[in-house]
């Protein structure tokens, strides 16, 4: 740990960005939260529970066709690739692609976690010993610069390949499709000319599986979409009453994705430091976005982000897909 430490490079958002966040959502007519927030670490813990909910399809989907295909994408990207992922989380996915790169020449996690992403580095550290890894704590929906790779003590002589973005577990569709494209092509500006990225989607599919994989029977993600509360009365010096809000789900058909939100059980005033936020009984808080998308509608939406999509993978369900981009 100490070592991915000493790796560290720290950009996470500060309180005062936090607090900003939440008292300008929260004065919106539809209030809301940001999900970026979800995860400090007791929520990165609890959505690492999410992921292995037998209702939660998405992970062991996209996982299982990153097994079966790993080497047609180490194959396809080539040797020696600088692998980026947006949103490393636990690391769970990156080890089937890394096991089978020829050569990477680094690896460099961003994620807003920090303690998460300590973790999870010097776990990979540990499994990867050749490895430079250079661990970014930072917000990556806003600009931040790639360290230099050779920052990790090892790895000096490598001539670094293309750089390659890895973005799964869909949270692509956390973004408004506008979002989603914005980010993209940061991402391609960021990873630069001839890059690629690996993206994850979850494709479009019936309601009453998309009902059940965001209100599981064991209610780990109405905890993980509490804990945002939670936070903010730790960090925030806030006043909610968790009991006081309840966690809904729902498919948006006419904007194709399901909406996450905290319902206020009554009429109730909230203090956040100085600041006092009035509730109605019935109101919500909108917490998080999850878009599906289309295969059509993914590859179109990398084309206006600048990207070809080379290739795509799905399950045989064809619940989720595997992108495979490239970059002019």
């Amino acid at each position: 740990m100490s070592d991915a430490l000493n790796r560290l490079h720290d950009i996470e958002p500060s309180v005062g960005e936090f607090r900003d966040a939440v008292l300008a959502g929260l004065a919106h007519p539809r209030k809301s939260l940001p999900s970026k927030f979800f995860y400090d670490a007791e929520g990165s813990r609890l959505f690492d529970r999410i992921t292995e909910l037998p209702e939660y399809y998405p992970t062991r989907t996209e996982c299982r066709i990153l097994r079966d295909h790993a080497g047609d994408i180490a194959g396809l990207i080539g040797p020696g690739v600088r692998l980026v992922e947006f949103g490393s989380g636990a690391g769970i996915k990156i080890r089937l692609l890394l096991s089978a790169l020829d050569r990477p020449a680094a690896y460099v996690p961003v994620d807003i976690s920090r303690q998460h992403l300590l973790t999870a580095t010097a776990r990979l550290a540990r499994e990867f010993p050749g490895l430079p890894i250079v661990p970014v704590c930072a917000d990556y929906t806003r600009p931040f610069t790639l360290p230099d790779h050779r920052s990790a003590g090892a790895g000096h002589d490598t001539v670094p390949g293309p750089a390659v973005g890895f973005f799964p577990g869909s949270t692509i569709g956390n973004f408004t499709p506008a979002e989603a494209r914005d980010f993209l092509e940061t991402a391609r500006c960021l990873l630069g000319p001839g890059s690629s990225m690996i993206l994850g989607i979850d494709l479009r599919k019936d309601e009453g599986t998309l009902s059940r994989a965001y209100n599981d029977t064991a209610g780990v993600t109405a905890a993980f979409n509490l804990n945002l509360l939670r936070r903010i009365n730790r960090e925030l010096d806030g006043t909610f009453s968790l009991d006081q809000f309840t966690h809904a789900a729902w498919w948006n058909a006419r904007q194709g994705r399901v909406e996450m939100h905290l319902v206020s059980r009554r009429d109730q005033e909230v203090g956040i430091g100085a600041h006092r936020v009035r509730f109605r009984a019935g109101e919500t808080i909108h917490t998080e976005n999850s878009y599906k998308y289309s295969l059509d509608q993914a590859r179109d939406l990398a084309a206006g982000a600048g990207y070809r999509t080379r290739t795509a993978w799905t399950d045989d369900a064809a619940l989720f897909a595997v992108l495979l981009l490239t970059a002019p």
